[in-house]
Formats: structure tokens, sequence, C-alpha cells
């Protein structure tokens, strides 16, 4: 069976940092994602999607430090649903993105805050897991060589402050 999502797209809201009572970190951000086609007039369309993201450990410190509100990223990791009862007893159900990987793609800013230059490419960081949660295996959690990286290849075009969808 295979449970992967990859999502680029932009943060609607600061990642939120919070800790188990075992110590871990956990951040929590939302990403929007966004197609566009034009109608039978013609007309452009679009439609945003928005999806929740966790990341544990050090890959939430991470988040934390180098995302922010309009911060473009990629995302990969697995669909989990969780579920718990409401004040009221109601199950309740969400359904969020559980990061593995985070590449920050605006290379600028993100660059710059880890030291390195323009032409060095996205930071990536990254955790593995188990099927329930953060491992202690942490081997992928500091910034490969990102040089022949797939994002750095091509044009990078600058996106248009209207086409943000907050």
């Amino acid at each position: 069976m295979l449970n992967k999502v990859m999502l680029i797209g932009r943060l609607g809201r600061d990642p939120e940092i919070r800790y188990t009572q075992s110590g871990n970190a956990v951040a929590s951000f939302s990403i929007a994602t966004s197609e566009y086609w034009r109608d039978k007039q013609g007309q452009r369309q679009e439609k945003t999607e928005w999806h929740d993201i966790v990341a544990w450990d050090r890959l939430a410190d991470q988040a934390q430090s180098y995302l922010k509100k309009g911060s473009m990223v990629y995302i990969e990791g697995k669909l989990q649903t969780r579920s718990w009862d409401d004040q009221q007893g109601q199950k309740k159900y969400r359904t969020e993105i559980v990061a593995n990987q985070v590449r920050f793609l605006d290379s600028r800013e993100g660059t710059e805050r880890s030291g390195g230059s323009a032409n060095d490419g996205p930071a990536v960081y990254g955790n593995e897991y188990s099927s329930g949660g953060p491992s202690d295996n942490r081997r992928n959690s500091a910034p490969p060589n990102t040089s022949n990286n797939d994002f750095n290849q091509g044009n990078n075009a600058p996106y248009v402050e209207d086409d943000v969808p907050f």
C-alpha cells in the first residue's frame, strides 16, 4: 500500500509549535494550493485547497524557525486521520498531512537565514517516521546537499501578489 502526499504551496499562517508531555515538538500550519483554468467564457477561474500540516521534533523546530505566513514550501509526507470526542461527546475527525520532508522554496529568504548563498538552492529538511509518529532515527534531519535538486532546474517564475489566496 502507498500513502504519500507531495504538495507545493504557501503558508496561510505562521507555524504553531507545541510540546507533548514527553517533550516532543509538534508544529502545525496550513498551506494553500491552487489550480487555475479558463471557463467556457474564457474567464480565469481559481480553486484553492487548504491542507493542514503536522511536523514533529527537529522538523517542527526548523519549520518554526524558517517558515512564516506566505512562505513557499514543498511538503512531502503521509495522510493521517485522527479522532477524538468533543465536550458534547460527539466524535470528531481531522485528516492532516504528517510531513517527513520540508523544502523551503523561497530561495533568497530561506538561504539567507540558513547561511547559504542564493545559488545553493532551497533548504531541505526531513525526518523519518514509524506508522504512529516521530521516530528517534534522525539521520535525515540535517539539510543534505541540494545542488542536484530538481527544483534548481528551469525557470523559477516569481509569484504575483494577487495570486496568493490570503
